[in-house]
């Protein structure tokens, strides 16, 4: 029993030590620009050991030098509520569950056709700017319940020790907009041949549609469904509350 307790111990002294990690790391952030996070290093070990030339492109551009366009199009297209919300958008995430169980099912009803298969309960979509943020700043792209629950507690922290302005403008200076492209300055380099304020409405908005499949629309810049979407998000701009 006792060697039991002493494992059990262990665990909770382990866990307790990586919550208190995390807390100084974004403590830290409200005055220390992140040099990197566990998203990045992650895809520059994927770009270094595959077999393409590596690319990287990352520059960090203040707040008050990002294109206003651009922060209110990346609001509009992925977090409308975002000053306003404590963190996670709860009718977002309901909504985002419900479209979940149903895809769920309709995958078990083809599988059943050919065999049953267990499959791993997943949790997509429904993120906030700020579970965007906490997930790739310090956890791993796995989609399990338990990782999805690390990034509430991180995204309750961040919205309690960051305002939403640090909050937005860590994420618009490490967001990955491409292969090896992270960050505003760096996407608006690539696509645009321009600085990140210098970026207008059009422009901004099409960076913004790109986010929830950046490496797909890189490879098809021309894309119908993107030119379309970009339109819709520079007529919903004019509403986005900015921080």
């Amino acid at each position: 029993m006792k060697p039991l307790l002493r494992w059990l111990g262990l665990v909770l002294l382990a866990g307790f030590a990586l919550q208190l990690f995390f807390l100084l790391r974004i403590a830290s952030m409200a005055a220390i620009d992140p040099e990197s996070t566990t998203f990045q290093r992650s895809e520059a070990w994927r770009i270094a050991t595959g077999r393409d030339r590596f690319r990287w492109r990352q520059q960090w551009l203040p707040y008050a030098q990002i294109s206003e366009h651009l922060k209110r199009a990346v609001i509009a297209s992925e977090d409308g509520s975002f000053v306003n919300h404590d963190g996670v958008d709860w009718d977002a995430v309901e909504k985002a569950w419900e479209r979940n169980a149903k895809a769920e099912e309709q995958a078990a009803r083809r599988a059943a056709l050919v065999r049953p298969v267990a499959r791993p309960p997943k949790v997509i979509g429904g993120s906030t700017i700020t579970q965007q943020l906490a997930k790739n700043l310090l956890l791993s792209g796995e989609r399990t319940l338990l990782r999805k629950g690390q990034e509430f507690v991180l995204t309750f922290a961040l919205e309690r020790m960051l305002s939403k302005r640090r909050i937005l403008e860590i994420y618009l200076n490490n967001v990955e907009w491409g292969e090896g492209v992270f960050g505003a300055e760096a996407a608006a380099q690539h696509y645009f041949r321009k600085s990140a304020s210098k970026l207008g409405p059009y422009e901004a908005a099409r960076l913004a549609v790109m986010l929830p499949q950046p490496k797909r629309f890189e490879k098809n810049p021309g894309s119908g469904y993107l030119a379309s979407r970009a339109s819709t998000i520079v007529a919903r701009m004019r509403d986005a509350v900015v921080p």
